[in-house]
């Protein structure tokens, strides 16, 4: 996979657990800090926001924890937009460490709003296309086995 946007993190020693490694509410903390980094990247950083009076909020997430990552340990994220209309991208998001093992991934819809009315409303013209370019890249990669997963117990 080759997405158009990751970033690095590093397992910080209050995000590890009694157990050792990194807790589960951290994964989410860290996937957060990610999304804000692409959030900033297409153009709604803090001076976006301002300019165009807009935000994103988050409207749903499914986490999957597929291997512990521990104190220290160097994270890459990497963001593939899935799908996207004039104001929501659906997004998803994998965790690595060094050695490119799939530590977990997150499926989450993102939602724009206009800060003025508080109601959701299109990108900014200039947002939408770093958007649509983003999408157009992320459209030639695999989808992962995740997406869409549904939580239940598989009976035999």
């Amino acid at each position: 996979m080759n997405p158009h946007f990751s970033t690095k993190q590093h397992v910080r020693p209050e995000w590890v657990d009694y157990n050792g490694h990194m807790n589960d509410a951290e994964y989410a903390k860290a996937f957060s800090i990610a999304a804000e980094d692409f959030i900033d990247y297409i153009g709604l950083d803090e001076k976006g926001r301002s300019e165009h009076a807009y935000t994103i909020f988050t409207l749903e997430t499914h986490i999957c924890y597929l291997k512990e990552a521990h104190q220290g340990e160097e994270l890459t994220i990497r963001s593939q937009i899935l799908d996207k209309d004039v104001k929501r991208i659906h997004q998803f998001l994998l965790m690595e460490n060094n050695e490119g093992e799939l530590v977990a991934t997150m499926e989450q819809m993102l939602m724009g709003m206009d800060r003025k009315e508080g109601k959701p409303k299109p990108f900014p013209e200039v947002v939408a296309k770093k958007i649509d370019e983003i999408f157009n890249e992320d459209a030639k990669i695999d989808k992962p086995k995740q997406v869409g997963r549904i939580i239940g117990i598989k009976r035999k």
